[in-house]
């Protein structure tokens, strides 16, 4: 399994940015996926997650009512549209699959496959 992460850059502060989560293999849409992010000098923290049909979704509180995670089991790809971005969202964001089947967990450890990262910067 491969995941490749795209579309961060630098934006201003409250604009918007949509990250891509593209993922090799055919068993895409039987597993959760999830965003997390790792800001310079911190662990690497949960963002959101989606259940494999998509009815299934968790957030952390810092992206509640601003980001949305979405997936499109046919393009196997996994989804997240961050709206009001804030400059403490500068980071840099991973997408990962579930370790196996289950619902969305806010646990690194329960992610086995993870993409390169994709690099966010908002500016104040």
């Amino acid at each position: 399994v491969q995941l490749q992460a795209s579309g961060g850059g630098l934006v201003q502060a409250g604009g918007s940015l949509r990250l891509s989560c593209a993922a090799s293999g055919r068993t895409f849409s039987s597993y959760t996926m999830g965003w997390f992010r790792q800001a310079p000098g911190k662990e690497r923290e949960f963002v959101a997650a989606i259940g494999w049909s998509g009815d299934s979704t968790d957030y952390a509180d810092p992206g509640k009512g601003r980001f949305t995670i979405s997936r499109d089991n046919a393009k196997n790809t996994v989804y997240l549209q961050m709206n009001s971005l804030k400059p403490e969202d500068t980071a840099v964001y991973y997408c990962a699959r579930r370790r196996v089947m289950g619902r969305p967990s806010r646990s690194p450890t329960m992610y086995d496959y993870w993409g390169q990262g994709t690099q966010v910067t908002v500016s104040s």
